[in-house]
């Protein structure tokens, strides 16, 4: 429960304040006391969280945030997919499908909330109706839902059901898209719309239910732990197993989770051994500190790159496009930004789906000379004529380094010296974006399928292309990634299509790739089972262990 009695230390500094300002480890120690380190009496386990932000909404449905880390702790969801891209059932035990358009699901008869009441359709169809509700301001929620017939009615205010959610009995969920979509089942199978009780989610006005997730308030989980203490004005939450879930029983006895904004702090007490685990701890000596182990887990499909503002000067003359991709040693780029890992050196966009191994994207050399040479063939001339190159989204350490290393690979091999870097990237993207050439940014895909990839990365209908890429259009791309959306999900046509689209795109000249993301576990080497997914959720956590 909330409680507003944050504690002080010394004239009046709570224990917030203090820990906002990052004070060192032994002062943090003093705040947090002997409660701080971890215990194992008796056999029992507890899982100690260091959260980097002080969130104030924990409410599941979100769809994303810090919060949305740990969603998996205490609930559960339809499908969930393992550490290697593979489909578990959960919730739903069975889905098909005859035409791609009309999918059945069946739920586990075992499934049930923490108080023993059992999970049914109506409980499903009520999380999803009260995700998409515009109020709820779901992040994510069209990643999920917005194939399925009036998510467009309901998001846009006119409607407030889903009219493609059907739900025969209560064991039965039956969904009607809007259009055919092969993967449909992969898009249910992640905790952006986790599955809660529709009599304590959902008001009579169709609204999420203020604060509905609190403990205070009798709520049932559906996941392997419950909430059982919450205090925002701390920053601390704890959880412990939820002894009727229908799922394997946890190995921990509790998880402790307390918000430690700086990570000088956070890192010196996961060190110290008063805490096993983070939120998402991202610094250029993480691996230094910490240990491989700490940031270990596997590669998932996300990447990181340098996306050029193809409608905006210099970025209009494809030689110059050419030239600066050429300009560059890439192998360097990811020894300058991540030497130590935990991610990888990429050459294309696709990463960690079926086809991005083999995908006949021949990499960009990396050649001074021939880049010199485009350069002066250009409509430009050389660098001197050149408007000043601008770089967006370089916040953070290691994209720093990464950006700092280009623009010296332009200067020594290019002569180019007018480059300016600016942390904001939002503030410049639509009808801004004309004033940026170089856009840092990632893109990925929440199924580990290459379509949806390409489709939210280079497709002119794509987010990245429109508001990063100067609304850049490849006919042939878009052609072919249309054609193999149509294909079944193993259907060879559907990979090769991708395939060929994203060899298309490379003709273009309109990115440097930088890395392919890992995922990475974020714990310290005792803590056993805490395996991330491609959708950064914790992939069985009722398999955590500490030793």
């Amino acid at each position: 429960m909330t409680d507003g009695n944050v504690g002080t230390l010394g004239a009046g500094l709570s224990r917030r304040e203090a820990l906002k300002l990052g004070l060192a480890a032994g002062v943090s120690f003093t705040l947090l006391g002997v409660s701080a380190k971890i215990v194992q009496a008796a056999g029992e386990q507890i899982l100690k969280i260091a959260h980097p932000t002080f969130s104030q909404d924990w409410s599941p449905l979100r769809g994303g945030g810090p919060p949305f880390r740990w969603n998996s702790l205490w609930w559960a969801s339809p499908m969930y997919f393992d550490g290697d891209g593979k489909i578990n059932p959960y919730v739903f035990t069975s889905w098909e499908t005859t035409d791609n358009k009309v999918w059945t699901f069946k739920l586990d008869p075992k499934a049930t909330f923490s108080d023993g009441s059992k999970i049914t359709s109506a409980d499903v169809q009520a999380s999803w109706n009260v995700a998409a509700m515009p109020n709820t301001k779901n992040q994510r929620a069209d990643q999920v839902l917005s194939k399925v017939a009036g998510f467009a009615d309901l998001t846009g205010g006119t409607a407030k059901e889903l009219s493609g959610v059907a739900t025969p009995d209560e064991g039965t969920v039956v969904v009607t898209l809007s259009d055919i979509d092969p993967i449909f089942f992969m898009r249910l199978a992640n905790h952006i719309v986790p599955i809660a009780k529709a009599s304590q989610v959902r008001g009579e006005d169709g609204e999420e239910v203020a604060d509905w997730y609190m403990p205070a308030n009798d709520t049932v989980y559906s996941g392997p732990f419950k909430l059982v203490e919450i205090d925002l004005d701390a920053g601390t939450l704890a959880f412990e197993p939820n002894e009727n879930f229908f799922g394997p029983k946890p190995k921990l006895a509790r998880i402790e989770l307390s918000s430690i904004e700086d990570n000088v702090t956070a890192t010196s007490l996961l060190n110290s051994g008063e805490y096993n685990a983070h939120t998402e701890l991202i610094t250029s000596t993480i691996i230094k500190d910490l240990g491989a182990d700490f940031s270990s887990g596997p590669t998932i499909p996300t990447s990181q790159h340098f996306w050029f503002n193809t409608a905006r000067a210099p970025m209009d003359d494809p030689k110059v496009r050419q030239a600066l991709i050429m300009a560059v040693d890439r192998e360097g780029l990811i020894k300058a930004s991540y030497p130590d890992g935990p991610h990888k050196k990429t050459d294309q966009v696709l990463n960690s789906v079926p086809g991005a191994d083999g995908s006949g994207f021949e990499p960009f050399p990396y050649d001074p000379e021939a880049a010199k040479k485009l350069l002066s063939e250009s409509s430009y001339g050389g660098p001197e004529r050149l408007p000043k190159l601008l770089f967006v989204g370089v916040s953070g350490p290691a994209i720093e380094a990464a950006a700092q290393y280009i623009a010296e690979q332009w200067r020594q091999n290019l002569g180019i010296t007018a480059v300016d870097m600016k942390p904001q990237q939002d503030a410049y993207a639509g009808p801004d974006q004309n004033a940026v050439q170089i856009f840092r940014d990632d893109v990925g895909t929440r199924v580990p399928d290459a379509v949806s990839y390409l489709a939210g990365s280079i497709a002119s209908t794509s987010s990245n292309a429109q508001n990063k890429m100067g609304g850049y259009k490849n006919d042939k791309v878009d052609s072919l990634l249309t054609e193999a959306a149509s294909k079944a999900a193993d259907d060879p046509q559907r990979v090769a299509l991708a395939q060929e689209a994203q060899k298309a795109f490379r003709e273009d000249w309109a990115f440097i790739p930088w890395y392919a993301q890992t995922m990475s576990r974020w714990a310290v080497a005792e803590v056993k089972g805490i395996d991330k997914n491609l959708d950064w959720q914790v992939v069985a956590p009722w398999e955590i262990s500490i030793g």
